[in-house]
């Protein structure tokens, strides 16, 4: 069973935390409020914070349990689990912390009321999920769903059954994190969920409106089913609009995908991790 929890927010490192938090603050229509060491961007359903530090690393994600029984039940299952000091900037009164195999920190906190910040001339935009680049894909896979609770959606395989990506759900949306093999261990993207394919055109044209080239997209994803569209942040880190991602009935069983382009992009040219 899912643990009934969802993305809240990516906290970002960066050597240039004001750049960055410029960027999304413009092209994601977020309010900018300086935190310890940064700055945190907040809109409606969707936070970005941004800390000093190496480019293309995740200081943290935060989840956040959609219930008081959920939150019950994942103290439960945490309390049998090695965990962390809280970031000085989870804002939340009751939060748990846990440390991957990579060293990514991820935050589990109390249902909590959402911020209602937003630029009403854009459509909503969710904070969905997010993905990591890793070497030992194998060992990230087992933490988060034998530790943490996640429950895997889909696995990409190569021809010889090796393990190349795997996404990962929290509820009933396909995935909130995606696991990408590759050589070195890394932040990969986060993606925002836009309700219909009307909003992702007028986010598209937002874009163009700020010079803000789409890298990859608009292309379907064959895991989740989800169209998209990709940029790039100043730090080279991808950040998604996406829409129509799968629900996931409870007890549906893994897929399986092929390693291939068509895997990542239904519709055309894929960027593979390794």
């Amino acid at each position: 069973m899912e643990l009934q929890a969802s993305l809240q927010k990516i906290s970002l490192r960066s050597p240039d935390p004001l750049a960055m938090a410029r960027f999304y603050g413009g092209t994601y229509g977020m309010a900018l409020t300086p935190v310890e060491g940064g700055y945190l961007c907040r809109g409606a359903g969707r936070q970005v914070q941004v800390t000093t530090g190496p480019a293309n690393q995740l200081g943290h994600a935060q989840f956040g349990l959609h219930t008081a029984a959920a939150w019950d039940a994942f103290k439960t299952r945490a309390a049998s689990l090695q965990q962390e000091p809280l970031p000085a900037t989870v804002g939340a009164p009751e939060a748990v912390a846990l440390r991957d195999p990579d060293g990514n920190l991820v935050v589990f906190t109390a249902p909590t009321t959402a911020t209602t910040d937003t630029d009403v001339t854009l459509p909503p935009a969710t904070l969905q999920h997010f993905a990591l680049r890793t070497p030992h894909i194998a060992e990230m896979l087992a933490f988060y769903t034998e530790q943490v609770g996640l429950v895997l959606s889909d696995a990409v395989r190569d021809p010889e059954g090796q393990l190349r990506a795997c996404f990962l759900r929290s509820d009933g949306l396909h995935h909130a994190l995606a696991l990408f093999f590759a050589p070195a261990a890394c932040f990969d993207h986060q993606s925002f969920e836009a309700p219909d394919w009307a909003s992702m055109k007028t986010w598209g044209d937002h874009m163009a409106a700020l010079r803000v080239p789409i890298v990859w997209g608009i292309g379907r994803h064959g895991p989740g089913n989800d169209v998209f569209f990709m940029v790039r942040d100043p730090d080279g880190n991808l950040a998604e609009i996406s829409s129509e991602i799968e629900h996931c009935a409870p007890g549906r069983p893994a897929g399986t995908w092929a390693h291939e382009e068509r895997t990542l992009n239904l519709w055309g040219k894929a960027i593979l991790r390794s």
